[in-house]
């Protein structure tokens, strides 16, 4: 099976980042930081306008037509520019909640017991199969509160009254949105090791630049041995859909981009640290998504669970011990 992308999916890609940086450049993205993470609308609506929102919904829906496997590449360059917004959840909801697809409508999720992102701006919210707006949603909100996020550009509220975990969403759409979450934990991870290389070669130390030093080439060489299996596993869990597969995924590229971020920052040093550099808004928001949508206790338990129905049956030939020579036995 072939898994290299297609002449179409990488135009798609490369088409998405160049609107990236034209919509959401640098100097966006810190003003987004500077107040607090509040959603840009416009820049909402120019991703409806794109078909980011409404890319899997069928072409007679006013969508898009295509597939998961290219809203991976979607979601991956979302994670690489930072775009905040609960991104995830409106795309699922397309079709669902009325806007969402064209980006008029803001749509976050309930996620278990979680604090729920962005729920002050949203336009509707689901919870379990159910999307709530109008007057429910505001009952909704009224009895959240806000509190304090690690990442500045996802404010937070955490919803009174629920005891009982609930999944952000029903069936299949449960593990999507945890596969469109690693894309963008993969997209993260990728950034962090650009950034890193790139800083390795331009700060010099002792006459050198600190890139030619053996530590910092170890740590950059960690960071791509962890993005591209987890590149690789993100890829195949799109093709097959397989929520083993997906839980798998996850797993990895929470790995990547959790760890890559705390190897980026340390090659930065000192300035890795400061409010002026970018490192740590991957961070705090690598924290946030490796808790979110299959987290990894749960992509643990699934995972498991899914070698465990793997093992083969102890009557067949294929168990351990049957038809092996003895150890020791050879002549």
């Amino acid at each position: 099976m072939d898994f290299q992308l297609s002449d179409d999916q990488r135009a798609l890609r490369s088409g998405m980042r160049d609107l990236l940086d034209a919509v959401f450049d640098r100097d966006r993205m810190r003003a987004a930081v500077e107040r607090g993470g509040t959603l840009d609308r416009s820049l909402w609506r120019e991703l409806g306008a794109a078909g980011f929102f409404a890319l899997r919904l069928p072409e007679e829906a006013g969508g898009v037509g295509l597939g998961l496997p290219e809203a991976v590449l979607l979601f991956e360059e979302a994670g690489r520019a930072l775009l905040p917004g609960p991104l995830v959840a409106t795309h699922l909801a397309a079709g669902l909640a009325k806007g969402a697809a064209e980006g008029e409508a803001v749509v976050t999720a309930v996620d278990g017991d979680l604090p729920v992102a962005h729920l002050a701006e949203a336009d509707a919210v689901l919870v379990g199969a159910d999307a709530l707006a109008g007057e429910p949603l505001r009952a909704f909100v009224a009895a959240a509160r806000p509190v304090r996020s690690m990442d500045p550009l996802t404010p937070l509220h955490r919803v009174a009254g629920r005891t009982a975990p609930t999944e952000a969403y029903s069936g299949a759409l449960h593990y999507e949105g945890a596969l469109l979450t690693a894309a963008e934990q993969l997209g993260s991870a990728v950034r962090t090791t650009e950034t890193a290389v790139q800083h390795a070669g331009d700060r010099e130390q002792f006459g050198s630049p600190i890139g030619s030093f053996q530590a910092v080439k170890h740590l950059c060489a960690d960071m791509l041995a962890r993005t591209e299996p987890a590149r690789a596993a993100v890829y195949a869990a799109a093709v097959t859909g397989d929520p083993v597969e997906i839980a798998a995924a996850k797993l990895l590229a929470d790995e990547a981009a959790v760890r890559n971020a705390r190897d980026c920052l340390q090659i930065h040093g000192g300035m890795g640290f400061t409010w002026e550099a970018d490192v740590h808004l991957h961070l705090k928001r690598a924290w946030l998504r490796s808790a979110a949508r299959l987290g990894g206790a749960a992509a643990e338990e699934l995972l498991a669970a899914g070698l465990g129905a793997a093992r083969p049956d102890p009557g067949s030939s294929a168990a351990p011990g049957r038809g092996a020579p003895e150890a020791g036995g050879g002549g």
